[in-house]
């Protein structure tokens, strides 16, 4: 199964934090930027590094430096409140977004809005989304990022249900799964228990 939980225990706690329902908006927002940052080590822990010849105060010598082409492909609107955490760490990365609803009837993602780089396919595309709940939208985004010539997809959540990263190994086998939680499984209506809520209606304090 291609899933990898990041439980650093500072994670760990601050995803408790999210947790609480009384836990304000502001509060969220800062946690889900601060989880993102922390999870952003584990996620580009296997980068590939080039020699490169720079010059010291002392004297020139090769150094190895990340050369990687790179994006954060947010699904909207929750996964805005992860960029901020990844781009603070990679200033130089490229920002994507994709518009995904899940219908409230069949739960299936339907999309509305599509804006990446013009080289997608030149780079490693990190998707982010703090929910990974039955996994359709998640899935969804991957199939469209991959019919745009995107060859290195990671699938980057704070949470987790055990449905959703089923069916992302099932089609997606390929994609790596990171998540800081996973957690028990979804309720009758496609919320992740125990959870933390609808990420979306936390971070913009919609609801």
């Amino acid at each position: 199964m291609n899933l990898n939980i990041t439980n650093h225990p500072l994670i760990t706690h601050k995803i408790s934090l999210m947790r609480k329902t009384d836990t304000g908006s502001k509060d969220f927002r800062e946690l889900a930027e601060e989880i993102s940052t922390l999870m952003c080590y584990e996620v580009t822990r296997d980068l590939p590094l080039d020699d490169i010849e720079i010059e010291t105060p002392i004297t020139k010598t090769t150094a190895k430096m990340v050369s990687k082409k790179m994006a954060v492909v947010p699904i909207l609107r929750a996964g805005l409140g992860m960029v901020d955490g990844i781009v603070n760490l990679i200033p130089n990365i490229k920002v994507g977004h994709i518009g995904l609803y899940r219908d409230p009837d069949t739960l299936e993602p339907v999309e509305y809005y599509c804006k990446l780089p013009s080289d997608i396919e030149e780079r490693d595309v990190f998707l982010v989304d703090p929910m990974l709940a039955t996994g359709g939208s998640a899935s969804a985004a991957i199939t469209f990022l991959k019919n745009r010539g995107v060859k290195t997809i990671r699938s980057v959540h704070l949470i987790a249900a055990p449905e959703g990263v089923e069916r992302l190994n099932k089609e997606h086998p390929d994609v790596e799964i990171y998540c800081a939680a996973l957690d028990e499984k979804l309720n009758d209506h496609g919320y992740i228990v125990p959870g933390l809520g609808d990420a979306g209606d936390r971070i913009f304090g919609t609801k």
